[in-house]
């Protein structure tokens, strides 16, 4: 069994299972914005692991100027984070999350997290999850407006860069097609599909996916170098 340096996390659907907060505040969106929400298909095409700005284009039909954009996401984050608050007993980590990161933390195993989740986003979830227990805060890579999204590999190219470790040397935790896709392109090693919102045959038929969980509980350490 190949064996690996550094494990890189999807956020948003993997260790926070929050697909269904973020789809309920985009059909929400949507409706305000278009008359009508968002389908499921346009949901799993154009949402998932898609940037604002892509996503509010594409709401749109056409090209938004920054300040559009600005506003736009404000509206849609706002909704979204209210639902994460209102539903207190859902916002909380994945099954076996803390446990791995607990070992993680313990061996010194290289991490980071790569998100398409904006700052202000990320910046509750670092309030609410006290992620800083576990990560480096500049190893945290989230949507800055200064790169593509998923399906582009340029997120795990700069989280593989600075965990200072060649993408072949790491694992990628993704839930999203269009992450599995950015890992496949950024040349990483091994990329497990966790299945959080979608049935675990859903990822049996991605090619680019190397391994399936349900939980975290699944993860095995044996692909870890410790």
């Amino acid at each position: 069994m190949k064996k690996f340096q550094g494990i890189i996390f999807d956020f948003n659907g993997t260790l926070f299972w929050d697909t269904y907060m973020h789809m309920e505040a985009w059909r929400d969106f949507s409706k305000q914005l278009r008359g009508y929400p968002f389908s499921d298909e346009e949901m799993q095409k154009y949402m998932c692991g898609r940037t604002n700005f892509d996503i509010i284009k594409y709401a749109l039909g056409k090209e938004p100027d920054l300040t559009t954009i600005k506003t736009l996401s404000e509206k849609k984050e706002n909704l979204y984070r209210k639902r994460c608050i209102l539903e207190k007993t859902q916002t909380k980590l994945a099954k076996g999350a803390e446990n791995l990161l607990n070992f993680l933390k313990e061996k010194n195993i290289p991490r980071a997290i790569a998100t398409m989740s904006y700052k202000k986003n990320v910046d509750f979830f670092i309030k609410t999850f006290d992620l800083l227990k576990w990560f480096d805060i500049n190893n945290i890579t989230y949507d800055d407006g200064t790169y593509p999204g998923k399906p582009n590999p340029e997120i795990y190219l700069r989280s593989a860069q600075k965990l200072q470790l060649n993408p072949q040397n790491c694992i990628v935790i993704e839930d999203a097609l269009s992450g599995i896709q950015a890992a496949k392109s950024a040349n990483i090693g091994c990329i497990i599909g966790i299945a959080s919102e979608n049935d675990k045959n859903y990822y049996k038929n991605i090619s680019e996916v190397d391994i399936i969980i349900s939980d975290f509980d699944e993860f095995d350490k044996n692909l870890l170098i410790v």
